[in-house]
């Protein structure tokens, strides 16, 4: 634990220091200058590294959860002025500026951020909370909205991206949800209707083994040929509308890569009974399916959960790849991002799809531990 905090302060205090807080550019394609704690920063960031050095020295001192939860408290005060530090300094280096000048977080606010999150997350477990990334994350997402409705963020960079493509990033929001949805939906279909042949077991079990070391990329060139030959072999699919280019061959890979921890999900859940809870389930005259219902699938419960969970954030994370053959999601602004050598444009895709895995993550494994309680 001590030398856990000795590296998130170290890593902190060298991101405040040791790397560019802030990067100014004449464009967003330019290559930004940087600028260091001493340039163009109040006593902000000396306040932050203070705050710092206090509560990982607290934390660290391994005290009662009081102790850590005061820790924590100088940790979030920190995170707090670093971030008014970085918002207003960014504020004054555009100001004056042409409007297509831009300032964006560089190297060192995001060390400090990320190292400052993982000192939170210590200093959370530290103080016996259980959850002390959902709710770091809830955290982040609050102060966000509310230093963007204060203003505090107009001359960040990628809150500039985010004005622009306001209307694309909500559209390509529910795009990523839908895909990424519907491909779980189809491979829980998938597995509930190959689960009850016992023949096909062994065949859906190498079959969905064996998908899991195709490359994602490849699956999707394949699927997009398989769509393609089913519609020259059925033209009528054509005709109702069915592409081989869009969701219908992301849906199809993703949902293939989805079929694996859903399936031994599923598995681990059926073995999970004790057999003498079985024995005594014969013995009271349940039928195979009265087992199955309120037995085996009560019990193994938590099984299940933790393969949605896991499922589920694949799914996320999978979806991303199929604006590579024209499905949208938050992929298309990722690519485009990168195809126009544009960082921000990259995170502004990026970031929605790590905050709605964190968020998917954190509630199913949630439910997964209050179940597994309750059993």
């Amino acid at each position: 634990m001590r030398a856990a905090v000795a590296a998130t302060a170290a890593l902190a205090l060298a991101g405040l220091y040791l790397l560019p807080l802030l990067a100014v550019s004449a464009n967003r394609l330019a290559i930004g200058e940087p600028v260091y704690a001493g340039e163009a920063f109040g006593p902000e960031i000396d306040v932050a590294a203070a705050l710092v050095l206090a509560g990982s020295l607290l934390l660290a001192g391994g005290g009662s959860r009081v102790a850590a939860a005061c820790a924590g408290l100088l940790l979030a005060t920190a995170t707090m002025v670093l971030g008014f530090g970085l918002c207003t300094a960014a504020i004054d280096l555009d100001a004056g500026r042409p409007a297509a000048a831009r300032v964006a977080l560089a190297a060192g606010a995001w060390t400090a951020l990320a190292a400052l999150s993982g000192a939170l997350v210590l200093a959370g477990r530290r103080a016996g909370c259980r959850r002390p990334g959902m709710i770091l994350l809830a955290g982040f997402a609050v102060a966000i909205v509310a230093a963007g409705r204060a203003g505090l963020l107009d001359g960040v960079s990628l809150m500039e991206e985010f004005r622009a493509r306001q209307a694309t990033l909500r559209s390509a929001l529910i795009e990523h949800l839908l895909l990424a949805g519907g491909a779980l939906a189809l491979a829980v279909v998938a597995v509930l209707l190959s689960s009850p042949w016992r023949r096909l077991r062994a065949g859906v079990d190498l079959l969905a083994g064996g998908v899991q070391v195709v490359p994602a990329v490849a699956l999707l060139a394949a699927m997009t040929a398989l769509v393609s030959a089913l519609l020259k072999a059925f033209p009528a699919l054509r005709e109702a509308g069915l592409s081989a280019l869009g969701p219908v061959p992301a849906l199809l890979a993703v949902a293939a890569y989805l079929i694996l921890p859903l399936w031994r999900g599923l598995a681990a859940a059926l073995r999970a009974p004790d057999p003498a809870v079985l024995d005594a389930a014969r013995a009271l005259g349940l039928s195979p399916r009265e087992t199955l219902v309120q037995v085996r699938l009560p019990i193994g419960a938590p099984a299940l959960i933790g393969a949605l969970r896991v499922a589920s954030v694949q799914a996320i994370g999978l979806a991303t790849l199929g604006a590579l053959v024209g499905a949208g999601g938050l992929g298309r602004i990722v690519f485009d991002g990168m195809a126009q050598f544009a960082p921000d444009l990259i995170l502004l895709g990026a970031m929605p799809v790590v905050g709605l895995s964190l968020a998917v993550e954190g509630v199913l494994s949630a439910l997964e531990d209050r179940v597994r309680r309750w059993v």
